[in-house]
């Protein structure tokens, strides 16, 4: 996949993020728990689309 791509996958998630947090009326600690789960996810998905998590899957304790 494409830097670029990642980029702008990042640039749009992050202002998803802004509009919901600033736009949308939420208790603070739903908007905490929502952003937490957005970033554990972006993190996954960039171990992926790297190929870090392709080797995880291959590890043997």
């Amino acid at each position: 996949m494409p830097l670029l791509t990642v980029l702008i996958v990042l640039v749009v998630v992050g202002v998803i993020l802004w509009l919901i947090n600033t736009y949308i009326p939420m208790n603070r600690k739903i908007k905490n728990i929502l952003n937490a789960v957005a970033v554990i996810v972006v993190i996954v998905w960039l171990l992926q689309v790297f190929g870090l998590l392709d080797s995880l899957k291959n590890f043997k304790i």
